[in-house]
């Protein structure tokens, strides 16, 4: 006889087999949406049925996003949104905003990293608070402030892509790198920041029992954000890029070192950061999901700047 907990589970408004999307109706947080990383999940949150989405972004500067995926995914509220990461006080007025507007709050996915200058040398003291601020601050704010937004249920709202909250729910994502677990990916400050960040997630198993909520990173190896080495300022990249250029390592290189032979592509992490946000992760929660191509199974320090 099936688990009545398993038919409850699977026929509620969380089922990741609603033939209307994994995420309908869902009310989503994405920082960085400005970078192609961040800009990916936005699409990956919206291509799965998601009722708002938070395109968060740390200037003034729009991502976009607000103006072309409506055209794709018409019932999905695209927000564009300037939100300072290492700012408390724009992490509460988020949160209350996206609850008097929508009723309920679901994924945060922190995506939102940085560089940081690519030697010690170069790195200073306000580097490296820099770079702790966007990759493992912003995280902590997720962590302390939207799980209480998360578990409040609410009934369907009156907008396109709406369905009812009927239990507690929520996923924190935190997008990081590879440097979460090793070095020599970049500078100091970048993988200290990093491993930081994993942190926060590990730490967040034992601050979230009984909540309903889940938090969970991504650590990225090489990915191609579109940045080529014509003109390379690695200080300039260091204050405003998210992931170091994949162009770093030849295709060759790549070839040799990472077991699918390939740089990997922002739409590859977005897809897990949807594995993730939906009831398809329901038991998963404090795990770091690698998304490297298996670089860090065949070459543990990748090659040095």
């Amino acid at each position: 006889m099936p688990d009545p907990m398993t038919l409850q589970e699977e026929s509620d408004h969380f089922s990741p087999y609603r033939a209307d999307g994994k995420l309908y109706g869902f009310v989503c947080v994405v920082t960085g949406a400005n970078m192609p990383v961040g800009a990916a999940v936005v699409t990956e949150l919206a291509a799965h049925g998601a009722a708002c989405i938070y395109a968060c972004t740390a200037t003034d500067e729009p991502s976009g996003l607000e103006a072309s995926l409506p055209k794709l995914y018409p019932n999905t509220k695209i927000i564009d949104y300037p939100y300072s990461i290492s700012s408390e006080q724009d992490t509460l007025n988020l949160i209350d905003e996206a609850l008097n507007a929508w009723g309920r709050l679901d994924v945060w996915v922190c995506s939102s990293g940085l560089l940081g200058p690519p030697s010690i040398d170069q790195t200073t003291p306000t580097d490296l608070q820099a770079c702790f601020e966007a990759n493992s601050l912003a995280p902590f704010f997720a962590l302390k402030y939207a799980p209480p937004a998360m578990q409040k249920t609410a009934s369907k709202g009156n907008y396109p892509n709406a369905a009812p909250k009927d239990r507690k729910y929520g996923s924190i994502i935190v997008v990081t790198s590879t440097a979460s677990t090793y070095g020599g990916c970049w500078g100091p400050c970048y993988t200290m920041s990093a491993h930081a960040a994993l942190g926060v997630v590990r730490a967040g198993v034992a601050v979230l029992k009984g909540t309903g909520v889940r938090i969970n990173a991504i650590s990225s190896g090489q990915i191609d954000v579109g940045i080529s080495l014509d003109g390379f300022d690695a200080k300039t990249m260091s204050n405003s890029a998210q992931l170091p250029p994949a162009a770093l390592q030849s295709p060759t290189a790549q070839k040799n070192n990472i077991g699918l032979e390939r740089a990997g592509r922002p739409a590859e992490v977005g897809r897990v950061a949807g594995f993730l946000a939906s009831g398809f992760s329901s038991y998963i929660t404090g795990a770091n999901m690698v998304v490297d191509g298996g670089a860090s199974v065949m070459c543990p320090l990748m090659v040095p700047i």
